[in-house]
């Protein structure tokens, strides 16, 4: 919910975005978190924002 970068690949998938929270948190817990917040950062940087008219 910082950036929208999950909730942009929940509508780019067709699921809910909770889940897709869910799941990767739960998949950042697995791999020790820091992989997780890395991925997040990049995602972050390098999909572009939504635009909305």
């Amino acid at each position: 919910m910082v950036a929208g970068v999950l909730a942009g690949i929940a509508d780019y998938l067709n699921m809910d975005p909770t889940i897709v929270r869910i799941l990767y948190v739960v998949l950042s817990i697995a791999s020790v978190g820091f992989p997780g917040l890395i991925a997040y950062l990049i995602m972050w940087a390098i999909i572009p924002e939504e635009k909305t008219f």
